[in-house]
């Protein structure tokens, strides 16, 4: 089993930059990929962005360009980097992973708004 705790969230004005961070324990060699997904109310769940063992990466189209994710090497860590924020951007933010099953963080809101 992996646990995940999120952090970084905030409220930023449109234009600004905003890091959120997960925190991963428990059987970590068992992580296939992690990632962030984020849902509005009402609405599904989207990938934002993943990053798998082998350093693949896929980002949403609406982030491409704007969104980094990354992560420790030991898989303790992985970040999302969120520039030129805009309003469309808020909504709750979810750490994600793939290993023997599938974890989800409690969510963090990320609030674009001037």
């Amino acid at each position: 089993q992996v646990q995940l705790v999120e952090s970084g969230g905030g409220l930023v004005q449109p234009g600004e930059s905003l890091r959120l961070s997960c925190a991963a324990s428990g059987r970590l060699f068992t992580i296939y990929a992690m990632g962030w997904y984020r849902q509005a109310l009402g609405e599904d769940r989207d990938m934002v962005a993943i990053i798998r063992r082998d350093g693949s990466i896929n980002y949403a189209d609406s982030v491409k360009g704007r969104f980094t994710i990354s992560r420790d090497n030991a898989w303790n860590m992985v970040y999302l980097d969120m520039s030129s924020l805009n309003p469309e951007d808020t909504t709750v933010y979810y750490c994600y992973c793939y290993s023997t099953t599938e974890t989800w963080g409690q969510g963090t809101q990320v609030t674009v708004s001037s």
